[in-house]
């Protein structure tokens, strides 16, 4: 016993206090590298700074991030989450130019980046951030008027320059084998997913910005109130003969409005009813429901579509998936369904026809549940024979969904 009673932390090898210490936040992790030379060591390896969240540390400011960097941030790191000062009282400068360039070339590894309350209006181009970045999220941020533009310079050669073109060849090509490698250019953005939740400032011109991104496939669009039909149905990819304009990568779009109640709807997804080519997965939210499911028949790619936090009627739901036959999953999240208020038979074309069909074919399984209780995860068994109907190859998931019922 008295062996235990003098055993330390120095007794552990350096692997089990490496997953000691990986619990901890920033904050606590940087007071930990304090104690001892030891562990200032232990602290610095770079297993413990592969995910860095630094949304809960209020008030971090540009010198605290100089510091992170230069001590302890390097190529270990993965994703980085940052919290601005937008709604601080202190303000000031929190992302600059010079610690973006230090921050691409110590951590060449870095895939996803998260800014919260972030005044990005001091930035001329997103093409100041790490070129190795694979994902950027934006929540609650402010954005310049062409934060999204991507521009190459190209200057005229001059006369002293053209002699020079035969020695770059190889160059050019050495550069063309390495794009087709997949490695990101020095002047090309190589996001593929961009997520904006809450962003005020972003509008149709920062849409159509995007259009010129080579590798977009995910476009997350939460909230964005300044996005109208017109400036979606400008950004989709179609054909003009010349070849695919627009948005031609893009496979998953979501668009969602739940906030903000009063404000002018633009119903930005009724730019949808243009068609969108290749597009495969679209999610819709809130108000941007109701309009996004009449132009969904026009997206000839579609194979899933999500809708989340609406309130929806079962005649709806059935009359906007007449024309989805290529439909593979159709997920419902936190939807409230309406209940019907005429019989069956009495409303829509066929619809308790199909119904009907739908309840012979699925009969045999809902007779054999006791006391015929419905199932949480199946708030509308009619909704799911009368989809089984329409939509033989797809499948429904419904998520935390429940029914309304009027006190009438």
């Amino acid at each position: 016993m008295d062996e235990f009673k003098t055993c330390n932390l120095d007794y552990f090898p350096e692997n089990i206090l490496i997953d000691v210490l990986s619990y901890l936040s920033v904050r606590e992790l940087v007071r930990a590298g304090r104690v001892c030379k030891r562990w200032r060591r232990l602290v610095k390896d770079q297993r413990l700074w592969r995910l860095v969240d630094l949304t809960a540390w209020k008030g971090v400011t540009s010198r605290i991030l100089w510091v992170l960097l230069r001590q302890y941030l390097g190529c270990g790191l993965r994703c980085l989450r940052l919290r601005g000062l937008l709604l601080s009282a202190r303000g000031g400068i929190f992302l600059s130019e010079s610690w973006l360039k230090a921050l691409s070339t110590k951590c060449p590894r870095l895939r996803k980046l998260y800014l919260l309350h972030a005044d990005l209006r001091g930035l001329p181009s997103c093409q100041l951030l790490p070129p190795t970045l694979q994902v950027l999220e934006l929540r609650g941020c402010e954005l310049p008027p062409g934060f999204f533009n991507q521009s190459l310079p190209s200057e005229p050669a001059g006369p002293q320059e053209r002699g020079e073109t035969t020695s770059n060849v190889g160059a050019q090509q050495q550069g063309r084998n390495q794009a087709g490698k997949g490695l990101a250019s020095p002047s090309g953005i190589a996001i593929e997913r961009l997520v904006l939740n809450n962003v005020p400032s972003f509008t149709d011109q920062h849409l159509q910005s995007l259009t010129s991104w080579q590798r977009l496939s995910r476009l997350e669009l939460r909230d964005t109130f300044r996005v109208t039909a017109n400036g979606l149905r400008s950004s989709a990819a179609k054909d003009t003969g010349s070849g695919v304009e627009g948005l031609s990568r893009l496979k998953f779009l979501e668009i969602g409005i739940t906030g903000r109640q009063g404000y002018q709807l633009q119903m930005a997804s009724l730019g949808l009813g243009a068609g969108w080519l290749g597009l495969e997965e679209l999610s819709l939210g809130g108000k941007e429901v109701g309009p996004g499911l009449l132009c969904a028949s026009r997206l000839k790619d579609l194979h899933r579509l999500c809708l989340w936090a609406c309130t929806l009627s079962e005649m709806q739901i059935l009359r906007s998936c007449r024309m989805l036959r290529e439909l593979r999953l159709l997920e419902f999240s936190e939807v409230f369904f309406q209940p019907r208020q005429c019989p069956p038979g009495g409303e829509g074309e066929g619809g308790g026809e199909e119904e009907r069909e739908g309840g012979e074919a699925v009969g045999e399984e809902g007779d054999n549940d006791d006391n015929k209780k419905l199932d949480v995860n199946d708030p509308i068994p009619s909704l799911r024979r009368s989809l089984a109907v329409l939509l033989p190859r797809c499948t429904l998931v419904f998520t935390n969904c429940s029914v309304q019922i009027n006190s009438d």
